[in-house]
């Protein structure tokens, strides 16, 4: 019909806006990383899980912070800055309660925020250890001069 205008509906849905996007587990993984950095976790670990046979997800993202008040610092930025870009939290998330270990599971990138004595215990890269390991170098973001 001449003359005749489609109305499209611009929808005020932050999730429904970001799924749209297609947002990459790399996006997400990188995110992680960046959130981890600004709360300065240490010893900052990816483990791409691609090559792994029966993989459960393509990234693992791990580091540690050196108090429970940090590793929920740690946690509560991934968080944040995940919802940021996708709309969405966690699947699922446990181990708030005592912060020695955080699990954060966002389907393709799995991450885990421990307490150094935890992560030593249950040693997740030897775990795994087909899985191709990255260690994330952090940059001060200031320099004395």
């Amino acid at each position: 019909m001449k003359g005749q205008v489609k109305i499209t509906k611009k929808s005020g849905n932050k999730k429904a806006q970001k799924a749209a996007e297609k947002i990459t587990p790399v996006q997400v993984k990188d995110a992680v990383i960046r959130s981890m950095a600004d709360k300065k976790a240490k010893n900052i670990v990816c483990m791409n899980m691609g090559k792994v046979k029966n993989n459960i997800c393509d990234f693992f993202v791990i580091c540690e912070g050196t108090s429970s008040v940090q590793v929920n610092a740690i946690a509560k930025a991934i968080e944040e800055e995940v919802y940021n870009l996708t709309g969405e939290y966690a699947y699922h998330s446990e181990g708030h309660e005592n912060a020695e270990w955080i699990l954060q599971d966002y389907v393709d990138v799995v991450v885990h925020v421990f307490q150094p004595q935890t992560r030593s215990f249950y040693n997740l890269e030897e775990l795994w250890g087909d899985a191709e390991i990255e260690e994330v170098m952090v940059e001060p973001q200031y320099k004395r001069m």
